[in-house]
């Protein structure tokens, strides 16, 4: 039994989870180039390496989302956490390329069991008219976790190594589990719905919200990919500026999920899903013509702020939709709106990349921004069916 009511459980239980996901996850861009020296690592590797994540990510979504459904949130989002610490331990001990690449697998199968059972943790633990406000605050978590990750890697790996840095997060794993395990709140009787994943696909507004999730993701990666050589070139923006930036599309993701959250619970998710998305094709129009860092550092707030606006609203319209069905399948649609935003975060950068290089970033980021312009339209009558 749960020390504390289940709503609150629930919040702190998921958030902390959340946050040490994404901390830990966070934590290895900034360590890949002395993971590529101790090992001899070429470009290739590091490449399939990152990439790996995703890949499991994807293939273990689905079966963990009917798992949390048919049998309850805990065993995935427990199973998650042995997961999560085994990953932890590898990324530290590891003295060749496979256990790297074990612990980077090890990870993404954490991440999907985590995100798609604390999802439904929280759908299950709040009404319709809450969630937008408890999903955005779990989102909060994550998005610290994403801010504090890479500093908190180049300052271990300054001070005491690769090693010391898996250990300490070692230590928050520790932090996670007690947590988890004193604080898991019980699971309601499920009631599935029987639709099964093909069903849920069948739903043109189950459909229309994973696409607006996948929009939100690629936005980010897009201009993680092509932006920062763009800053260096043109405004000779160094590593630790072009790093600011991106640090404060963090902060002012962090800060605004909460607000469009309520904004979700209180006027529903199709306004604020409408604003990001004006904001979004705005900012990939203007992008390529911002003239000093200032302008950069306020369209990176920009950035943050349209992320929220797209993503923050789309958890609790999925759950809403879930529910006017008849049932509780919390976990596979929660299992498709993750593949969206992985798929969001491959297609992205790769789109975004191509397109570059083909036509230049001036004419690549106004293409990329009829999308958002494109899916005001192809939204359409979902956002108000939720």
């Amino acid at each position: 039994m749960s020390l504390l009511a289940p709503k609150r459980a629930a919040l702190l239980v998921v958030g902390l989870a959340f946050f040490a996901d994404t901390l830990v996850y966070a934590m290895l861009p900034p360590l890949l180039p002395e993971y590529a020296r101790l090992h001899g690592l070429s470009q290739t590797r590091l490449g399939v390496l990152f990439g790996s994540y995703a890949a499991a990510l994807l293939l273990s979504c689905l079966p963990l989302g009917a798992w949390s459904d048919r049998r309850g949130r805990r065993g995935p989002f427990l199973g998650g956490l042995l997961a999560f610490g085994g990953a932890t331990l590898l990324f530290a001990f590891a003295g060749t390329y496979p256990v790297l690449l074990l612990a980077r697998v090890l990870q993404g199968i954490a991440a999907a069991a985590t995100w798609v059972a604390g999802l439904s943790m929280v759908a299950d633990h709040f009404p319709a008219d809450q969630r937008g406000k408890a999903m955005s605050a779990v989102f909060a978590c994550a998005n610290l976790g994403m801010f504090l990750g890479p500093s908190f890697a180049g300052w271990m790996l300054g001070a005491w190594g690769i090693r010391a840095a898996f250990l300490a997060t070692a230590g928050l794993a520790v932090l996670d589990a007690l947590v988890r395990v004193a604080l898991l709140p019980p699971d309601p009787e499920p009631q599935p719905s029987g639709r099964g994943y093909l069903g849920l696909l069948r739903d043109g507004t189950v459909r229309a919200f994973a696409g607006v999730m996948a929009l939100g993701a690629g936005l980010g990666a897009v201009l993680e990919a092509v932006l920062p050589l763009h800053l260096a070139r043109n405004l000779g923006m160094d590593a630790r500026a072009i790093g600011l930036a991106f640090t404060l599309a963090a902060l002012a993701s962090t800060f605004t999920s909460p607000f469009v959250g309520h904004w979700t619970d209180r006027r529903g998710p199709g306004e604020p899903i409408r604003l990001g998305l004006v904001l979004g094709a705005g900012l990939l129009l203007g992008v390529a013509l911002l003239p000093t860092r200032a302008a950069v550092y306020l369209a990176m707030l920009v950035m943050g702020s349209t992320c929220s606006c797209l993503m923050s609203p789309c958890g609790p319209a999925m759950a809403a939709r879930v529910e006017r069905q008849g049932g509780t399948d919390y976990g596979s649609v929660f299992s498709l709106l993750n593949i969206a935003f992985s798929l969001g975060m491959m297609a992205g950068p790769i789109l975004g990349s191509v397109l570059t290089d083909a036509v230049g970033l001036g004419r690549a980021m106004p293409a990329l921004a009829g999308c958002f312009a494109l899916y005001l339209a192809v939204l359409g009558r979902g956002a108000k069916a939720a």
